[in-house]
């Protein structure tokens, strides 16, 4: 009979393509530039160093997601740990602040409202319109899902009840059955899944800091409690012989 998984990894992928313009990504299909593939890389060094093997990784149907794992992977020397990809692990929907950088936006709104809407929980950015070309709606993506689905902006909550039904769904199940799961995916996400595993306050959820290339280490009970927490250069992280 399988028993609970004992820990999970987080990991938010590397270094963009438009981190080099200070630019919001979102839902925007941007690559991984070297330095991030290079962050990768190097995480799946430690992970293999630290002992870790997965059965399954999870991430964002984002290529930046993809990249990551495949790094990651082929760094550990286990390539072939199998993927899946969910848009339920996207990003946050940064809605008409996708494709801008923080000027640009500090002079459109302002700088109290804008950041406002990136660190706080419960206010969106203002949206997409319907026929904007940004809008999900027209990316091939997304094709299978209703348009209801697709967000045209989201907050941190909003972002944050699209992921969890995925956690409940699909991951706490495998974690049941005893498999060791990788979970790659963006900072919000992250930061919305941390909120729920360590039971935060909105408050205190936009004081998260989620960084790049990192992976963080959730030990749980039997009955997947979280036990405690570590970021894989702290020994506790690393699983028992």
């Amino acid at each position: 009979m399988s028993t609970p998984a004992e820990w999970v990894v987080l990991f938010r992928h590397g270094h963009s393509e438009w981190n080099l313009s200070d630019r919001f990504t979102g839902w925007t299909d941007i690559p991984l530039t070297e330095i991030g593939l290079a962050e990768a890389a190097a995480a799946g060094r430690r992970l293999a160093q630290a002992r870790f093997a997965f059965d399954e990784v999870h991430g964002s149907v984002l290529q930046r997601t993809r990249q990551t794992a495949e790094a990651l992977l082929a760094a550990m020397g286990t390539p072939q740990v199998p993927l899946f990809t969910t848009w339920r692990l996207n990003e946050r929907h940064y809605g008409a602040l996708q494709g801008m950088n923080k000027r640009e936006i500090f002079a459109t709104w302002g700088e109290e409202e804008s950041r406002r809407w990136w660190r706080g929980y419960f206010e969106p950015p203002p949206a997409l319109d319907w026929n904007d070309p940004r809008h999900p709606r027209f990316d091939p993506l997304y094709a299978a899902l209703a348009p209801e689905q697709l967000p045209a902006s989201e907050s941190l909550r909003d972002c944050q009840r699209r992921m969890l039904p995925y956690w409940h769904d699909v991951l706490v199940p495998r974690l049941r059955a005893g498999r060791r799961l990788l979970v790659i995916s963006h900072g919000n996400t992250l930061r919305g899944l941390v909120m729920q595993l360590e039971d935060l306050s909105a408050e205190a959820m936009e004081k998260v800091e989620i960084p790049s290339g990192v992976p963080l280490v959730y030990r749980f009970a039997p009955d997947l409690s979280v036990t405690g927490r570590a970021w894989l250069e702290d020994p506790a992280a690393t699983p028992a012989a």
